[in-house]
């Protein structure tokens, strides 16, 4: 296990190395100046484009350029916001609390629901199960955004159980705002996880040792709880690993929908005025989410299955 963690890190660092990479030259390949851009469209003298050009480095070779921008990311430092002036940092730890708010009650509802729908379709075959593809088909092909105005639209502006917009204060109050927002943004992720949960379980269900323990009297509940579930949780696990990491991305759309102010919404915003240091600092810590959930799952899933481990320590 310890030479299996070490060849994961050493994949996370190249992973890195390589997003910052592409992520620091996507300045580079956009068509136009980048001092243009970092101006943000306002004429300005010779004078103040080159103090421009000085701040940013942007006078320096793109290789020098870059390993000045990793160094100060590796000590915390991403720059400074163009349409701000604040440290990009400072922005996003900011408006870091509403988006993990946000996907913690989103994997909140993900989980329950998932789960629920998902062994209530395999252990009710016929018309539960029919009727939980059925949601759990038109929830996954259902968009964030879509969602998101289907939701305002009735339970906000014609029944007005719950608010719209804004990030609400105190723990009640935050919950009641991000209710709608946390719905949208799960509604996709809760049939992708429902229809996985399913297909595990209905595969471990149809394996012979299942039929054994049925056969020798054990209560149904046990049979599904030390057979059926247990052995199911690989494949779920995987999803829901990924699912959390996903969430990060799709905040984008229901923060701008909702109005909150959190670090989907300062991507948004960021991109739209082409504050490149945002955009750059927001896109690097969504790469290390998702490389941070897969090392994650590699190192539950041996404590959910041991063949896995052993698997793993006879490869290693």
């Amino acid at each position: 296990m310890a030479h299996f963690l070490l060849r994961r890190l050493a994949g996370i660092i190249a992973t890195l190395i390589a997003t910052s990479f592409a992520v620091f030259g996507s300045v580079h390949l956009a068509p136009g100046d980048p001092a243009a851009f970092l101006l943000g469209g306002r004429s300005a003298s010779p004078a103040a484009i080159e103090a421009i050009k000085a701040q940013y480095h942007l006078n320096d070779p793109f290789l020098v350029q870059y390993v000045k921008w990793v160094g100060g990311v590796a000590t915390g430092d991403f720059g400074r916001s163009v349409q701000f002036r604040q440290d990009v940092a400072g922005l996003i730890l900011a408006r870091l609390p509403t988006t993990l708010w946000l996907v913690g009650y989103a994997t909140l509802l993900i989980l329950v629901a998932g789960l629920a729908l998902g062994a209530l379709a395999a252990l009710r075959p016929g018309a539960v199960d029919r009727l939980v593809l059925i949601g759990t088909g038109v929830a996954t092909a259902t968009p964030a955004f879509v969602a998101a105005i289907g939701l305002i639209s009735l339970f906000s502006l014609q029944l007005g159980w719950l608010p719209a917009f804004g990030n609400g204060t105190g723990f009640g109050d935050r919950i009641s705002h991000l209710t709608l927002p946390a719905v949208a943004l799960a509604l996709t992720f809760t049939g992708l996880l429902a229809r996985v949960t399913r297909a595990s379980m209905l595969e471990e269900l149809a394996r012979e040792h299942v039929e054994v323990a049925r056969s020798r009297g054990i209560a149904g509940t046990g049979v599904i709880r030390r057979h059926v579930l247990r052995n199911a949780l690989g494949p779920i696990t995987t999803v829901t690993g990924t699912v959390v990491a996903g969430l990060l991305v799709s905040t984008s759309i229901v923060e701008t929908a909702f109005g909150l102010s959190g670090v989907g919404q300062l991507l948004v915003g960021s991109v739209t005025v082409k504050d490149f240091p945002v955009v750059q600092a927001v896109s690097l810590l969504v790469v290390l989410a998702f490389v941070s959930a897969n090392l994650l799952i590699d190192v539950i899933h041996p404590l959910i299955d041991p063949r896995l481990s052993h698997a793993k320590g006879g490869s290693s």
